[in-house]
Order: structure tokens, then C-alpha cells, then sequence
């Protein structure tokens, strides 16, 4: 067995943007992923925010990288062009208690170097956000803060990485590790055993389940569930920027987001919970992201909701990320990336690649490396002049499959052919049944194309890998469809 210089386990936003760094250099690298596809954990429920760099604790290895991250990921979406925008944070305060607060953010900020920080009074932010509670005393406007989609950048740095020569292995849960020969670590999963010379645990929520599994758990995971709800698209504009209320000791509160998409999301909750598989949401999860998010904007309520889901955050016991070697030779852990996470990952990748340098990982560049990949047509940007000649040259862009969100038989086969093995594949990479109808008018077609491009029969395909089933094969060979729980 040919062993691989690093295996990365966890497809999520850490481990897809290390495999994209480590696909730099001259390495045999393979990513392990339990899931059906990357991303499918808790990146794809993530509420999409880029900090703007001032949030985190000072002293704490998330502090240290808010910043750097945050300016990474500029470079990032020049690369790959999933949906990115810088649109700004305003922290608003609603009384006196609270100016202090945001004081003690723009000192931290300016210290680490965030750029444009401003405190705006309330002549100012009415002007700027009319929708905003009158309650609002004072905020602290940061520029430098975007929103992502957050499940669209790690299949393209999952895309990017594999386009480099990294191997991505999907439906690999790890279930051992243990010393192989010649000082390297094997790597047993439900599929195959795999060998390396350097092991990194970008597990998630399950991060401390694999460091057990190496003999070198020093942290547990106490996961947090944060449930958001997704708005109608007629409250698109309510709100330009992302508002969050004054921060507490424990919690960045409910905040209210204007997504790449143009949809409002308002939330998440924060609910630490025992069950490592738990996304339920709830009517008290709702009814306490609705009580915040309509305090900060009167003008939201769960009357526009068209849906609804939860993510689970990997916080670790020591309230930082855990990021480093271990006492197990060549075992590396990347764990305990809770917020702000995603916006610390383009330099969480390169702080891991230096650390696994430094362990005795040899880094060549490579001459070939490809930064960027080939741009995917999205039909509903296009000027209609652009859309009509498309479909005279391709009729399936004359075909449209979702109509909420504009979607064409050419782009679900185009993200068929980027690797989407599921329903959720397709509509994390179109945009498929994202609209008011969550699917409703589009889930059949969608389907029928990737049963028909992966040649397989349409009772095989799931929503998102396991046994998430969308028909049922009858005793007479026909598949009748049958309900599935969330769009999300």
C-alpha cells in the first residue's frame, strides 16, 4: 500500500481549504470525508458570515486569526467565484450599559489592524439603515465583514483541490487509527484502510472522537446547536448590512443577515446539546429568534419564514480552537473551530501546512498548480441577451428546471458533472429548490437528471447520502415519491 504523505479527515470548510493549500506542493494528499459529499456537515448549515476581525477574544488562537482569515478571503473568491461580498457589520447598541462594549471592539479592532471601524450615531444609522430598530443608541460600523455561501466555498475548494491532484473520498468514516511501519499511521474507515506519514483531524463535531481514536484526546467537543430560518425573498433589502446586537460574555446574540442571495436569514440560537446528529429545530428556537431579530428590525417576522434548519457548532471544552501536534508522531489536530471559524479557515490552512512543515513534512511548490478553476454558468445573472444566445447554442439553457430561483437543465447537469451525487449536491451547487417553493415544482426533474447522468435508478438517489430517501421501489417496480423533511 502506497502511503500518502498527509490524510486530511473532514470534507468541511477546514479540511477542504487545507486540502486546496497542501495542493500547492508536490504531495500525495487524500481528504476523508464520512458524508455522502464535502460540506455536508456543519459548513452547509453555517450562517455564511465573514467577521470582520474584531469579534474574537484577545489572547486566544482565534483571535489571532479573525483578522488574517477574514483578509483571505478576498484572494479566495478571485480564485473560484463562489458567492462572496463584503456588505459590512453594524454591532448596535440599545443602551447606555452597552457602549462599553463597543469601545473595547473598536480598540481590539484597530489594534489587530481591521481597516475603516467607525462608531455611528444614530442620525447615522437611520440614514443608512431606515429599517433599523429606533431603539438603537449607537453602532459600531465594520466594512471589512461579508457573507458567503458557505456550502458553495467548500465544494469549490473541495473541487479546486481535487482539479491539483488531491483525492477527495467521500462515505469514508474513519474507525481506527493505529502505527503502521516505518513511523507512518494508518487510517482504517468503513470503506478501506489508508496510510500516511502525517494524520490531521479536521473532524468537526466529531474531532475529540477522533482523537481518541489516535490515543491523544486532551479536549472534548461540547456541541451547540444553532438553529436560522431563511426569509422570503420580498424582505430582500430590509436590511444591507449584517446586524448584530452588543455581544455578551458567552454569545454573539441573534443577528439579522442579508445573504449573498439576496434572502434575509435571521439567527442562530445557541443550545448546547448532547446528540452529536442533532438538526431539529423548534417552536421556542423560533419564537427566540424572532423575539431578537424583530428588537433589531421591526419590520421581520416568522410570517416570511420559507425555511428552516440547524447546524451544530464543534466548540471545544477549552473555548479556542486546538490547533497543533499532538503526542502521537505525525497526528496534527485542526479541531475545535467554532466561530469564528469559517471566517478563520484561509488562515487556519496555511498556520496547519507550516506546522506539518515544521514536523518534518518536505514542501516543494509546484510549477502546474492551478489557482483557479473554470467558471459554471449561473442563467439567472446573465442580461437577456447573454441568456438567448446561450440557449441557441445549448438548448438545455432554454429548458428551465427550477423557476423560483432560475435554474436550467444545463446548469444541473453541469453540477451532475462537477461531482453532485445527491439532491442536495445539485442544489447546494445551482441553487435548485432554494426558492419560496423550497423545491416543490423542481425535486422530480432535478432527480430525473441525476438518476439519468449517474445511471442509476431514481429509488437509489438520496437527499443528502445515508438513508435521507426521496422514493420507494413498490412491489410493481414503480417509485412513487414520498415526503422529506426540510429543504435544508
Amino acid at each position: 500500500m502506497v502511503p500518502y504523505d498527509v490524510v486530511i479527515i473532514g470534507g468541511g470548510i477546514v479540511g477542504t481549504a487545507l486540502a486546496r493549500e497542501l495542493s500547492r506542493y508536490a504531495l500525495s494528499v487524500v481528504l476523508l470525508e464520512r458524508k455522502a459529499e464535502v460540506g455536508f456537515g456543519t459548513s452547509k448549515a453555517n450562517s455564511g458570515i465573514i467577521h470582520a476581525g474584531a469579534h474574537a477574544p484577545a489572547g486566544t488562537v482565534k483571535g489571532s486569526l479573525e483578522w488574517a482569515g477574514n483578509q483571505g478571503w478576498g484572494p479566495l473568491h478571485d480564485d473560484l467565484g463562489f458567492g462572496f461580498k463584503r456588505v459590512g457589520e453594524l454591532i448596535v447598541a440599545r443602551d447606555e450599559s452597552q457602549l462599553a462594549t463597543l469601545d473595547e471592539l473598536l480598540a481590539q479592532g484597530r489594534e489587530r489592524g481591521v481597516t475603516g471601524l467607525e462608531l455611528w450615531e444614530p442620525e447615522r444609522i437611520r440614514r443608512e439603515e431606515p429599517n433599523v430598530s429606533h431603539d438603537v443608541i449607537r453602532a459600531l460600523w465594520a466594512p471589512t465583514a461579508g457573507v458567503v455561501n458557505p456550502y458553495e466555498a467548500v465544494l469549490m475548494l473541495a473541487e479546486s483541490a481535487a482539479y491539483n491532484g488531491v483525492e477527495i473520498a467521500v462515505e469514508h468514516e474513519v474507525t481506527g487509527i493505529a502505527d503502521a511501519e516505518d513511523g507512518l499511521l494508518s487510517v482504517d474507515t468503513t470503506r478501506r484502510q489508508v496510510i500516511g506519514r502525517f494524520v490531521v483531524n479536521a473532524a468537526g463535531v466529531y474531532s475529540d472522537v477522533i482523537a481518541e481514536l489516535a490515543g491523544v484526546r486532551t479536549f472534548t467537543i461540547l456541541p451547540r446547536k444553532g438553529e436560522e430560518y431563511l426569509l422570503d425573498k420580498r424582505l430582500a433589502g430590509i436590511v444591507s448590512r449584517i446586524i448584530f446586537p452588543c455581544p455578551t460574555a458567552v454569545t454573539k446574540g441573534i443577528l439579522v443577515i442579508p445573504t449573498f442571495d439576496g434572502t434575509i436569514m435571521v439567527g442562530p440560537t445557541a443550545e448546547d446539546v448532547d446528540d452529536r446528529e442533532d438538526l431539529s429545530t423548534s417552536a421556542t428556537g423560533m419564537r427566540q429568534i424572532f423575539e431578537a431579530a424583530s428588537a433589531l428590525v421591526p419590520g421581520i417576522s416568522e410570517h416570511d419564514v420559507i425555511a428552516a434548519f440547524a447546524g451544530l457548532r464543534p466548540v471545544a471544552d477549552t473555548n479556542d480552537f486546538v490547533i497543533g501536534p499532538t503526542a502521537r508522531k505525525g497526528f496534527i489536530n485542526a479541531a475545535g473551530i467554532q466561530s469564528p471559524g469559517l471566517t478563520s479557515s484561509p488562515a487556519i490552512a496555511p498556520m496547519v501546512v507550516e506546522i506539518l512543515a515544521d514536523e518534518g513534512l518536505e514542501l516543494h511548490e509546484r510549477d502546474d498548480w492551478q489557482p483557479t478553476l473554470p467558471r459554471s454558468v449561473h442563467f439567472a445573472d446573465l442580461s437577456t441577451d447573454e441568456q438567448i444566445r446561450l440557449a441557441g447554442d445549448n438548448p438545455a439553457f432554454a429548458h428551465l428546471v427550477c423557476r423560483c430561483e432560475y435554474v436550467t437543465e444545463a446548469e444541473i447537469a453541469g453540477a451532475i458533472g462537477r461531482g453532485a451525487r445527491t439532491l442536495d449536491g445539485v442544489k447546494f451547487r445551482t441553487r435548485a429548490g432554494m426558492g419560496r417553493c423550497q423545491g416543490g415544482f423542481c425535486t422530480w426533474r432535478c432527480m430525473e437528471l441525476l438518476a439519468a447522468r449517474r445511471g442509476v435508478p431514481i429509488h437509489e438517489l438520496t437527499k443528502r447520502g445515508g438513508d435521507s430517501w426521496l422514493v420507494i421501489e413498490r412491489d410493481d417496480a414503480t417509485a412513487t415519491a414520498t415526503p422529506v423533511g426540510g429543504a435544508q
